[in-house]
């Protein structure tokens, strides 16, 4: 899938190095030509000699190492990728890249390439939570890097958490998809473009200990954000408290509350291009939150609730050219109370299922939706696995697909 394809992957300085040896030999085995560059750090961890014979291609370590005297070796790397691939990306090149330090060779090729450039963290979990990291890797999605999110497990360091470089097969998977885009009619649909997505339940807190949710799963939410990847968009997933890995590529923030969602989605809005909001917001929160743990009693109690800040509804009341579409989760008179939202919160594209059906509950693998635009559009969708139905939809709203079987 990969023949003919040529993947630059800037090694630097971690730990996590011996996984970027795994990661030559699987894109390779694809068929990528593969060319590398290491930091002088990460010579540390594993010798170039290694990468340079599961590459078959010389490794650069040193901007003025120049192996063909004929070309300058950082500019002609640059131009010679279809796709650079930074990984391990330590939190110090991070830096370097979001502040346009060009002090080695692998930072002077990136400010050369015009290549797509994807960043794949690995560090210590406190290290990655640092706010100096966040900020750097916000800066850098604005200027149009794209992120492969590390996993969670146990890190080198000891501790567990989120850092851990993800797993060579599953990067790969990620290159086989974004060339294999290319081969469609509609290709990079979304490509330049910012997609937020929301996904999952929230909670609200009773006590320290109970809180009231939904039965959300979160599968839809996520396919959506998986799907807008695909098809070339910058995507943000804010979700709920969910038992689901996010998908390569994505950058994930993760919320709980309701007012927490609306925050994290107020963050990303003004540079926003699309907002799917297919999370299952609680309408009502504890108007009283207990500090400490309420204590069973005799008789029954009572619990007074306040209506939680409407999401869809606010950002529909400060849209300035954004898409926004909405989800529509019913049990009755799914069609009338889906156009009546669509107009009433200023949406462009409402999807609607109803839960009720044995093929759209919460939790289950496929769903049986209906698109409603305000375009006058209105097209049904069978029963479809979440992801295959995610494609379709993006597809017919971005792309004008017309095939909805």
């Amino acid at each position: 899938m990969l023949k003919n394809k040529h993947i630059l992957l800037c090694v630097t300085g971690g730990i996590a190095v011996y996984k970027a040896v795994a990661l030559v030999s699987k894109l390779s085995q694809a068929g990528a030509e593969v060319k590398v560059i290491m930091t002088e750090s990460a010579t540390q961890f594993v010798a170039p000699l290694t990468f340079q014979v599961m590459s078959r291609n010389d490794v650069y370590t040193d901007t003025f190492d120049e192996k063909d005297s004929s070309v300058i070796a950082h500019i002609d790397l640059a131009d010679w990728a279809d796709l650079i691939i930074v990984a391990p990306a330590t939190a110090n090149v991070i830096g370097k890249l979001a502040n346009g330090i060009a002090d080695d060779m692998v930072t002077t090729t990136l400010l050369a390439a015009t290549a797509d450039v994807w960043i794949a963290p690995a560090m210590n979990v406190h290290m990655y939570d640092h706010p100096a990291v966040i900020r750097n890797i916000d800066r850098l999605h604005k200027d149009g890097y794209r992120f492969i999110e590390p996993s969670e497990g146990f890190l080198a360091c000891g501790y567990v958490g989120k850092g851990r470089l993800e797993e060579p097969e599953r990067i790969t998977e990620l290159v086989e998809r974004h060339f294999s885009e290319g081969n469609h009619s509609e290709p990079g649909i979304l490509a330049g473009k910012k997609v937020v997505v929301t996904a999952g339940p929230t909670r609200e807190r009773i006590d320290p200990v109970r809180y009231l949710s939904n039965f959300s799963s979160g599968k839809m939410g996520y396919a959506m954000a998986e799907a807008a990847s695909r098809l070339g968009a910058e995507t943000v997933l804010v979700s709920g408290p969910v038992g689901l890995e996010v998908p390569a590529g994505i950058r994930a923030v993760q919320v709980e509350s309701a007012a927490d969602m609306l925050d994290s989605v107020l963050a990303e809005y003004a540079t926003a291009d699309v907002v799917i909001k297919a999370a299952a917001v609680a309408d009502y929160r504890p108007k009283t939150v207990h500090g400490g743990k309420m204590k069973k009693q005799d008789g029954d109690s009572v619990i007074e609730l306040e209506r939680t800040t409407d999401i869809l509804k606010t950002l529909g009341e400060q849209k300035e050219g954004q898409c926004l579409i909405g989800f529509a989760a019913e049990t009755d008179r799914v069609a009338e109370y889906a156009r009546g939202k669509l107009e009433r919160k200023n949406l462009d594209y409402i999807i609607a299922n109803d839960v009720t059906a044995p093929t759209g509950v919460f939790g289950s693998d496929t769903n049986v939706v209906t698109l409603f635009g305000r375009d006058g559009t209105e097209v049904s969708f069978p029963a479809t696995e979440k992801k295959a139905l995610a494609l379709k939809l993006l597809r017919r709203i971005f792309g004008g697909e017309r095939d909805d079987r």
